[in-house]
C-alpha cells in the first residue's frame, strides 16, 4: 500500500494553456513527466468562486466545468506543483491524503 495524496484540478474547459484546454494540457504534462495516471472528469453543472452557474447543457460552447484527478506519492505530487508554478499555471486544487495501491497487492 503506497501513501500519497489525491489531487484534484478544477478548472473550465474554456480556459487554456498554449493553445490547449487547461485540464488537457495538466493531464499530458503529467503524462510526459512519468506520472503513472491521471484522469479528465467533465461536470454536468458547476459554479466558481465568481457564482456563475456552467453547465454542459448550455449553448455557450467551453462553458463545461472540468475536474483533473491524480493518485500521487508525495514526490510526484510536488514536482507537479513545481511544474505547474514554473509554467505560471493558477489553477484551484484540492490535495487531500490517501493510502493507494493496487487490490491484488498485499
Amino acid at each position: 500500500m503506497n501513501r500519497g495524496f489525491q489531487i484534484s484540478f478544477f478548472t473550465e474547459q474554456s480556459r487554456r494553456k498554449d493553445g490547449r484546454p487547461l485540464g488537457s494540457w495538466i493531464l499530458e504534462t503529467a503524462r510526459s513527466m512519468g506520472i503513472p495516471g491521471g484522469s479528465l472528469f467533465s461536470a454536468a453543472e458547476g459554479y466558481g468562486r465568481d457564482g456563475w452557474l456552467r453547465s454542459a447543457s448550455f449553448f455557450e460552447s467551453g462553458q463545461t466545468c472540468v475536474e483533473v484527478r491524480f493518485a500521487l506519492s508525495e514526490k510526484d505530487a510536488e514536482r507537479l506543483f513545481t511544474r505547474l508554478r514554473e509554467e505560471g499555471v493558477d489553477v484551484f486544487f484540492v490535495r487531500i491524503p490517501i493510502e493507494f495501491g493496487m487490490s491484488g497487492e498485499p
